[in-house]
């Protein structure tokens, strides 16, 4: 299957994960069951029918709401949805089809980053379960498909992440725990791209900070910005780039 084909075939794969993501992203950090149970509405309680649990469609012929108490139906859900498909279109693409496992690895790192987003955005928390699954799974499909592989990508889990536990005990304020482990799970999936991944969420947060003071002043200084996004952001990166960022670096500097 070319890529291009295995790309459309992703598209509704993509939906319909995006979907399970929020439903892990909005019951794992509340300590609720997801693995089985019907999605219910968070307003009435009333069970979600079928027929409105269809990714993307069902809320716009709901128009974003419940069908029940018509309590607003947050826009995160399509959104998520569609991003995941987005993510793994783009991945089928630049991947490609040729080693089965890689692309494995990098539609189940998608996924991750986009539950880790969800978490962290709506409640500053990275939890635990989600990237002790996430570990395993590369671990798992690295050591059965490519076990060459398996050192690099246990040394940049260890540098990337050791490093950001140094960052985080020198300025917890910044950024928490989470972010240390979701860098070392990324070094899993990214090997030695994962210093790019870094480098972007950085720089992407950064980016945002200063946009925070220049609007609110030193006030700004005060807010809260979850950092697992900007660094979810750089681990697309990694994964769609990161490889051919790190041999341009070494050619370019060390010959």
């Amino acid at each position: 299957m070319s890529a291009g084909s295995a790309s459309l075939f992703l598209v509704p794969a993509g939906l319909l994960l995006g979907s399970f993501a929020t439903v892990v992203s909005h019951r794992l950090p509340r300590g609720e069951g997801w693995v089985g149970g019907r999605s219910r509405c968070p307003g009435c309680g009333e069970t979600i029918a079928a027929r409105d649990n269809v990714p993307v469609l069902s809320w716009l012929v709901l128009r974003g709401r419940c069908r029940a108490c018509g309590e607003r139906i947050s826009l995160r859900y399509p959104l998520a949805e569609l991003g995941l498909a987005a993510l793994f279109a783009g991945t089928v693409l630049i991947v490609g089809t040729g080693d089965a496992a890689e692309l494995a690895l990098g539609l189940a790192f998608c996924l991750l980053l986009v539950v880790v987003t969800l978490t962290d955005l709506e409640r500053r928390v990275i939890p635990n379960q989600v990237l002790a699954a996430g570990a395993a799974f590369a671990l798992a499909l690295a050591g059965a498909t490519d076990p060459s592989s398996l050192p690099e990508r246990l040394i940049a889990a260890a540098v990337a992440g050791g490093l950001l536990f140094c960052v985080v005990l020198a300025y917890p304020q910044g950024m928490g725990m989470g972010d240390a482990k979701l860098v070392a799970v990324m070094g899993l999936y990214l090997g030695s791209a994962v210093a790019p991944a870094v480098l972007a969420g950085f720089a992407a947060g950064s980016l945002v900070g200063v946009a925070l003071i220049a609007r609110h002043g030193a006030a700004a200084r005060k807010r809260k910005v979850p950092f697992g996004p900007f660094l979810a952001l750089g681990g697309v990166l990694g994964l769609w780039a990161g490889d051919a960022i790190v041999n341009w670096y070494v050619t370019s500097f060390f010959g």
